[in-house]
């Protein structure tokens, strides 16, 4: 072979094996740094819950109450929860909003509302009604600032949102409007923890197997870790930077917050974000860059229902990380905010671009399996040598993320089941440890439904519903 072809050929065999090096190390210092995000949020997670201090109840008499329960197609569990909004809400008026359901929701309120003043039945029907839960609580407000007369005062109205299955713990609302609550002033917003009631249920599927409940019992589990290990700390460091988040159960707004963002153009009458699939964190988002201090209350807490199914569980999942997705809309407007500090803008970038980063981690696996493969088969000696060098600080810093997943399980037993031991919260640990990987599942889902213009408003059946084989898990608007 000719001296110039043998230059040539090993040039060029090098500079593949530098292309290749080089696009590994990229992919290792794109995972470092999603690593080091994570680290960094959940050390300031786990802080701002291990340092958290509770207040002193207010007084609700202080305030009027209106608590909006969004419904559709909900006579499984609508009777239940408005019995148990009188017992443990008993001075707030209860507005139930039937988004035009084909069952006996309609029917049933109506019942309720006959021996009950307080309890009042807002109806909407198609082709206005069905198109997310946004419009459904702007109906609501429209029709809750009509019937209030006219020299109430609007800021010392509150406006609560409770799912249909939400059941709120006895003395919430004196939590609500504690002095580091509704108590301020300059307080639009609070939000309040948020559990799953049926945790601890033995036999969530009747008249299934063992395996079945088992595994039902464990998403069940890992849903109340989530929201009340994972989650909590997450708003509880959102209250130290000023960017906590509403959700769709147990938020509690003022009136004349509300009425602020109405004021903007194009909102008259609909403060909530309407055809949102996450209006609940949008209209947080609204509130905060209106100037709103948003605050989270961990002294009391609002129950649901956890799924016990996973495909209903991954439609949920899917809605929320979608919805997220739509959010990156508000970049530029919190970037510029004068409301939000820069630890608080950093952490709304977090949240927004998280089911991002899931989706192009899901992406990157497969490119680095092919480029370690091809290395393999072209290049073995050289391959060999880059996973020698880097291969332990790859598993070094899958083990430093998997830790702290893994904490939050004893952390939850301490918090939750301090009768339990030490062993289970270890269990616990390493489940809402895989549970996590969910996110890239869902986040995949949510950026192939945008691809493909999905963007319907998926409301999740409830546990109780019987559902005939191949009914569809969720309605879709």
């Amino acid at each position: 072979m000719p001296d110039a072809l043998h230059d040539w050929i090993v040039l060029r065999q090098d500079a593949v094996v530098w292309f290749a090096g080089l696009v590994s190390l990229a992919l290792v210092g794109y995972m470092a740094f999603v690593f080091g995000r994570f680290l960094l949020y959940w050390a300031g997670s786990r802080h701002a819950f291990r340092h958290n201090r509770p207040a002193e109840p207010g007084d609700p008499a202080a305030f009027q109450w209106h608590l909006v329960i969004p419904c559709r197609d909900e006579e499984a569990v609508v009777t239940q929860t408005l019995a148990g909004l009188r017992e443990n809400a008993p001075e707030a008026h209860l507005w139930v909003i039937d988004d035009d359901s084909e069952d006996a929701t309609r029917d049933l309120v109506l019942a309720a509302a006959a021996h009950d003043d307080r309890v009042h039945l807002v109806q909407r029907r198609r082709p206005h009604a069905r198109i997310g839960k946004g419009a459904a609580l702007n109906a609501a407000y429209r029709e809750i600032t009509a019937w209030l007369p006219e020299d109430t005062d609007r800021s010392r109205v509150v406006i609560g949102v409770v799912d249909a299955d939400g059941r709120l713990d006895p003395g919430t609302l004196p939590q609500v409007c504690n002095a580091k609550a509704l108590g301020r002033p300059d307080t639009g917003a609070v939000q309040i923890g948020v559990r799953m009631r049926n945790a601890d249920d033995e036999l969530p599927l009747p008249g299934r197997g063992r395996g079945a409940n088992a595994f039902a019992r464990a998403l069940v589990r890992m849903q109340d870790i989530e929201f009340q290990a994972n989650n909590a700390g997450m708003q509880l460091l959102r209250r130290r930077t000023g960017s906590v988040g509403l959700g769709g159960n147990g938020q509690f707004v003022r009136l004349t917050a509300l009425d602020s963002l109405t004021a903007e153009e194009g909102r008259a009458g609909r403060p909530w974000p309407e055809r949102a699939l996450l209006e609940d964190y949008e209209s947080g988002l609204d509130l905060r860059l209106a100037g709103w201090r948003l605050t989270h209350v961990t002294e009391t807490q609002v129950s649901q229902e956890g799924l016990i199914s996973l495909r209903r569980f991954l439609t949920q999942r899917t809605r929320w990380a979608q919805g997220n997705m739509q959010c990156l809309r508000y970049t530029g407007r919190v970037l510029r905010s004068p409301f939000y500090t820069w630890s608080g803008k950093a952490e709304v970038l977090y949240t927004f671009l998280q089911p991002v980063v899931c989706v192009l981690l899901v992406l990157l696996f497969p490119l680095s399996l092919g480029i370690t493969a091809a290395g393999l088969v072209l290049f073995p000696a050289e391959t060999a040598d880059f996973h020698i060098r880097f291969g332990p600080w790859m598993l070094l810093a899958f083990a430093v993320a998997t830790l702290p997943m893994m904490l939050w399980g004893f952390a939850y037993r301490r918090l939750v089941h301090p009768d339990r031991g030490r062993l289970t919260g270890l269990l616990w640990g390493v489940l809402i440890w895989l549970y996590a990987y969910h996110l890239f599942v869902v986040a995949t889902r949510a950026a192939a439904r945008m691809l493909l213009g999905r963007n319907g408003w998926a409301k999740t059946r409830r546990n109780a519903e019987k559902v005939a084989l191949g009914a569809p898990t969720a309605l879709e608007s």
